[in-house]
């Protein structure tokens, strides 16, 4: 299978251009920490991403460089002929989903999962076959306030479960 999940920051800002036929076509990178050891110096990978269509718009309007981006994709690759006729080979992620890993306001913490309106599902990963705005006033919030015990209520153990 070939199924590629990052979490990562822009390095710049998303590239928005349009093929000759008119499909939006974003391109950008994202800095992958790699995993360490304790006292290790953090390093990172530089991944090439590509989106395209709706998902593309969306990324150049919504995602800015240092921002916090999820993706899962496959990975592409591809080769071509440069112009002093060397050839040369290209790694890419095509971005299937997109997930935003902190608010809008924020450059550290991570949003709390919250819900952006339609067109994006329950876990924040845009789908590109529902068409919507980013409305952040609309964000969902948990019906639960502390996290204590009372918050839930307790499950009768006499009865059949439905599972």
């Amino acid at each position: 299978m070939n199924i590629v999940s990052l979490l990562g920051r822009l390095t710049a800002d998303p590239e928005l251009r349009h093929t000759q036929s008119g499909t939006a076509v974003a391109r950008f990178t994202v800095a992958v920490d790699r995993r360490t050891k304790p006292g290790e110096e953090r390093q990172a990978d530089f991944i090439n991403v590509v989106a395209w269509n709706q998902r593309a718009e969306m990324i150049s309007k919504y995602f800015s460089k240092g921002q916090r981006i999820g993706i899962t994709g496959s990975i592409r690759t591809g080769s071509y002929t440069a112009q002093d006729g060397s050839k040369r080979y290209t790694t890419e992620v095509w971005a299937d989903s997109v997930d935003f890993c902190e608010s809008k306001n924020s450059s550290s913490s991570y949003d709390g999962g919250n819900s952006y309106g339609n067109g994006y599902n329950n876990n924040n990963s845009y789908s590109s076959n529902r068409q919507s705005s980013y409305r952040p006033d609309t964000a969902s919030t948990p019906a639960y306030t502390s996290g204590d015990v009372d918050d839930f209520a307790d499950m009768p153990t006499d009865e059949d479960l439905p599972f």
